[in-house]
């Protein structure tokens, strides 16, 4: 079957098999790639709290530098993505072609600029970012070699993202999946046997990510892709990037929210002690987990939504925003009900001979746990606005959970009741952006089915 035959054979795929069907198909190995990734962020949570309560608050605090490289790879990566289904949708192959490798080749360009920053200025970030006195040295040593594997992580979201918007969510699970459980197996020889602490566990993450690169790349490379990555094809037309930032702004909002919001939780957190950094540390890493294979189904579904917008497919448009939203909240419900139900003895996993990080992670778990469900809808809904091109209404959502409901909650509500502004803060953004994200839902239905 010769390249051609193999763009129409996909094409058919995309537009013509059971929405159902195709939404599982490519929502399982997307699932299955952002279980791996947060699990092996909870396993440099669960190896590195083996040497403290402060080196457990370090991760909490690097796991905002974190965000901010998932901010860059994932607004590069979802913007060229977005737009290149609908371009392949449309048939216009060539110009897929040019949106990914414009893309591609930014995410390096930014990757390399981040690097330098972070390193150069690695200290006063560690404070900014909440570090404090006794989490500071272990939040340096994790953070040094995370900003020298950023030029890798970011073109590895880029590329994760393309090969997902077009539907080859298998290859990208692949290359995700391989580097996650090689980061396992590395956490545990660096940190431990060669002695090399919390830096270990950030030698052993980058190195990873440049595996995941490796294997990624060489699926363009190889020609599994419907598109090429080529130098050559990049933009030299601002406009090109302009509509690729925009069309990412939804996941720049999302990502760069939860690195403000991480900010922001540590900083609140950490006016009551190492104890409650750490114990939001947990809760953060356990939920973002939970929270993860709900994301990962609503990934697997955006590329069918753009694909069948590009191609005039409104119906299945419809029937595939429906059947998401059913079953990925029917997923998270089941999910957050079985974190509820074991919330004990998973945050002591992390931290067992301290009571007071127990007793608050266990506290914090629950109250995220019940609100969980909600975002079944609000992740759905962010996915189809963003992947039909909605860029205004799919930024103005996703700034809703982590942002405009969030970080004011928790800076403010601390000042009112303690302790428990902390604990609750998430829960109670959940419920708000369920309110807002009912009323973008039934809108976008109304267009999809009157076109």
């Amino acid at each position: 079957m010769d390249e051609e035959e193999r763009r129409l054979e996909h094409y058919r795929r995309m537009t013509e098999t059971p929405v159902s069907k195709l939404v599982v198909s490519l929502a399982i190995p997307t699932i299955i790639s952002m279980l791996v990734s947060s699990i092996y962020n909870m396993a440099d949570t669960w190896f590195v709290s083996k040497l403290g309560t402060s080196a457990a608050g370090a991760v909490g605090v690097v796991f905002s530098v974190m965000a901010i490289i998932q901010a860059v790879g994932f607004t590069i990566g979802m913007g060229s993505g977005v737009i290149m289904a609908r371009q392949l949708g449309a048939k216009e192959d060539d110009r897929a072609c040019a949106t990914a490798s414009t893309g591609f080749f930014l995410s390096i360009a930014l990757g390399l600029l981040l690097a330098v920053f972070g390193v150069a200025f690695n200290r006063p970030l560690m404070r900014l970012l909440g570090a404090t006195e006794t989490v500071l040295p272990y939040a340096q040593a994790y953070a040094q070699y995370i900003f020298l594997g950023c030029p890798f992580m970011c073109a590895s979201f880029v590329m994760n993202n393309l090969l997902r918007s077009e539907g080859k969510a298998a290859f990208a699970m692949v290359g995700i999946t391989t580097g996650g459980v090689l980061n396992i197996i590395l956490d545990p020889v660096f940190i431990f046997t060669l002695g090399l602490g919390t830096a270990g566990a950030a030698i052993a993450t980058s190195l990873s990510q440049l595996v995941s690169f490796f294997i990624l790349l060489a699926f363009f490379l190889m020609g599994k892709s419907s598109v090429r990555l080529r130098l050559s094809k990049v933009s030299l037309k601002v406009s090109t990037y302009v509509d690729i930032v925009k069309m990412g702004l939804p996941s720049l909002s999302r990502q760069g929210l939860a690195s403000l919001a991480s900010v922001a939780l540590n900083v609140s957190a950490g006016a009551f002690g190492d104890a409650a950094l750490a114990a939001m540390s947990i809760t953060s890493r356990v939920t973002f987990f939970l929270f993860s294979a709900l994301l990962g189904f609503g990934q697997g579904f955006q590329p069918v939504c753009g694909f069948n917008w590009g191609a005039g497919k409104f119906r299945r448009v419809y029937d595939a925003t429906r059947f998401t939203c059913v079953v990925g909240t029917l997923l998270i419900a089941a999910l957050s009900a079985l974190c509820f139900i074991f919330a004990e003895p998973l945050v002591r996993s992390f931290v067992e001979n301290d009571p007071q990080v127990t007793a608050m992670g266990m506290l914090a778990l629950r109250a995220q746990c019940l609100a969980l469900p909600l975002s079944g809808l609000n992740v759905t809904t962010n996915m189809a606005l963003q992947g039909t091109g909605k860029f205004a209404k799919a930024t103005f959502l996703a700034l809703c959970r982590q942002g405009i409901f969030f970080i004011p909650t928790v800076v403010v509500l601390p000042m009112v009741i303690g302790l428990g502004g902390v604990l609750f803060a998430q829960s109670i953004s959940d419920v708000l952006t369920f309110v807002v994200s009912a009323f973008f839902f039934v809108s976008f239905l109304r267009e999809v089915r009157a076109k």
